[in-house]
């Protein structure tokens, strides 16, 4: 079943559209109710919420934009083409990085029992898209048949989307998990291996070593790839290449063009011109 919160045609409510994450009660935390809520909705700015958890499982997505997403395990990014999937009770925050349209879907913690039970990005298709905002856009009233097919629709589609690697995992190690903090909080840092070992306290073998068993990457792949993750938002913002580039420590521009064409299959400029037009 499905209740309508929040209609993305209706202007009146547009303050609220986006403010999912800090309501009060927040619709996260409904235990009665139907089993799917949703909201939709625009914001012309970005915006950070503080880490908090839900009752219910929670989808989120831009179809116009871009997201962040902090869990304990990791950073994610959440391009349009993309949503992701917390579960319920999992501690999280989220960002938008520039002007966006989304959704968030709010799904009863009895309906997660054959969800992911981890956290996850699913690559998102047309059909949950369209099943989203056609429930977004429902009267408000009493969940009739029709509408419980939408939401099962909703629910087959984030069983069985595929999960796509968009995180950015962190290593438990207080040692490792203080460099990572501070990487992600300045990618640009020159640091080397060594340098960032003499800092943390630790031996640049051990710090090479955990670095592999905790994030399933080398320190290297690792802060190359915080660095493309930081370059997302600051495409979403509307930054540009060239400026990236050097922000984020790369010689030239078209050392960071090279990079990201590697990484993402296609160029800044394109990839953010395909995200933008949702």
């Amino acid at each position: 079943m499905y209740r309508r919160l929040y209609n993305i045609q209706d202007n009146s409510y547009q303050s609220d559209a986006m403010a999912d994450f800090s309501m009060h009660p927040s619709p996260g935390d409904l235990q009665d109710g139907p089993p799917v809520l949703v909201f939709a909705g625009r914001q012309d700015s970005g915006r950070k919420t503080p880490p908090h958890r839900h009752a219910r499982g929670q989808l989120f997505a831009s179809t116009q934009g871009l997201l962040s997403v902090a869990l304990e395990s990791g950073l994610w990014v959440v391009p349009a083409t993309h949503a992701i999937w917390v579960p319920p009770h999992f501690l999280h925050g989220a960002g938008s990085h520039g002007p966006i349209q989304g959704y968030a879907v709010y799904v009863a913690q009895a309906c997660c029992a054959d969800l992911p039970a981890q956290p996850c990005s699913i690559r998102s298709s047309g059909l949950l898209r369209e099943a989203v905002l056609r429930a977004a856009n429902w009267p408000a009233g009493a969940p009739d048949a029709a509408a419980e097919r939408i939401a099962g629709v909703i629910l087959d589609e984030i069983r069985s989307l595929p999960a796509d690697a968009l995180g950015l995992p962190l290593p438990r190690d207080p040692r490792l998990l203080r460099i990572a903090q501070t990487l992600i909080e300045d990618p640009a840092n020159e640091r080397d291996l060594e340098a960032w070992a003499q800092w943390a306290a630790v031996s640049a073998r051990t710090l090479s070593r955990r670095f592999v068993v905790e994030t399933g990457f080398t320190f290297t792949a690792w802060r190359q790839r915080a660095r493309l993750l930081k370059a997302l938002e600051m495409l979403a913002a509307d930054v540009p290449v060239s400026i990236i580039a050097l922000d984020l420590g790369y010689s030239t521009p078209s050392a960071f063009i090279s990079l990201f064409r590697l990484a993402f299959g296609e160029t800044p400029g394109l990839y953010r011109r395909r995200f933008q037009a949702g």
